[in-house]
């Protein structure tokens, strides 16, 4: 179980963070579950998608139905390497659509040894986050 020291947190940053929402794309159900487990600590309510496609059809489908997809989201989460459609290429085609372009992406992978913060930057994302290490 992973729990959170939310009495040592800024409690500006705990009341922002309730009522947020975010997506997370990743294959690995034990991935998802960690993030879901740590982020709905702080009030968070998380979507998910097990692969690229199914966050970007997930995405549009919000955007088709008139939400402010980036305004909806406080971030997507994903994974690098997934069946169907990677993070990168999912990454891409939100950068590439007018409606999503906006939203701020974190790449949640393991590879961490490989990315610094000029390649993720490169690939068009927001941010890197290392898995599993909740605290981050």
């Amino acid at each position: 179980t992973i729990t959170l020291d939310t009495e040592s947190m800024d409690d500006r940053i705990l009341n922002a963070a309730k009522d947020m929402e975010i997506l997370m794309v990743d294959d690995s159900s034990t991935a998802r579950s960690q993030v879901k487990e740590t982020l709905s600590q702080l009030g968070i309510t998380i979507h998910e998608s097990r692969d690229g496609r199914e966050g970007l059809d997930k995405l549009k489908a919000w955007a088709d139905a008139g939400e402010d997809v980036p305004r909806k989201l406080l971030m997507l989460i994903t994974d690098a390497e997934m069946p169907e459609m990677d993070g990168y290429r999912l990454t891409r085609e939100i950068r590439e659509d007018p409606r999503l372009k906006d939203l701020f992406i974190v790449l949640h992978t393991s590879l961490s040894g490989s990315f610094n913060k000029a390649m993720v930057q490169k690939v068009g994302c927001d941010d890197f986050l290392s898995k599993f290490q909740p605290k981050q």
